[in-house]
């Protein structure tokens, strides 16, 4: 892979970028591989597991997740051994979904807001890694979830969106929104 250059500017809530579904990436190359550990370094520079194009402002259909097995529930961690860490997809896809978990859910386009937020347990999903082969994976638990957010990220929805009720977190929501849009002179 090629050598890092520094992490990218994370986008927030109310960037509208957060909302354009990403289009399919069309060639595996060494600019792609150069974004992807870019992609990496801001999401370890952010203690995150995960991060989406769209949270640095791209519109390609690209995602990292690097789930550590001390972050993930005992009972999973023998189930996800099988799935190389850091993962790097591109036009990733979800199969198949089994069960449903709840758990608190963050995001680092939303800094300091968590909610609860139901998914499937299970999900099998394929994708080109950083080489353009074909991956196909089933994964349980934390990375089961995170895959989940971040493919709704290419495709314009953010976790909010799996809310019944907002309510809990609508200032903060609100307030974040705001600030972003004076940012941007929106």
């Amino acid at each position: 892979m090629p050598k890092r250059t520094g992490p990218l500017e994370m986008r927030l809530w109310g960037d509208p970028v957060l909302r354009r579904p990403c289009v399919p990436v069309t060639v595996v190359d060494d600019a792609l591989r150069a974004v992807a550990i870019q992609m990496l370094e801001t999401m370890y520079n952010a203690n995150g597991v995960g991060l989406a194009a769209p949270q640095v402002g791209r519109n390609d259909r690209l995602c990292v997740i690097d789930v550590p097995s001390d972050a993930e529930k005992e009972e999973y961690v023998e189930a996800n051994a099988a799935i190389p860490m850091p993962l790097v997809m591109v036009n990733p896809e979800i199969l198949t979904r089994e069960g449903e978990q709840t758990d608190e859910e963050g995001c680092l386009s939303f800094p300091s807001i968590h909610a609860p937020v139901t998914r499937a347990d299970k999900v099998s999903f394929t994708f080109l890694d950083q080489n353009g082969e074909r991956r196909t994976y089933t994964a349980h638990g934390l990375l089961a979830r995170a895959v989940q957010h971040e493919l709704e990220h290419l495709d314009g929805h953010v976790f909010i969106d799996n809310l019944a009720d907002k309510t809990p977190i609508a200032v903060k929501l609100d307030k974040l929104e705001a600030k972003t849009k004076r940012r941007l002179g929106l």
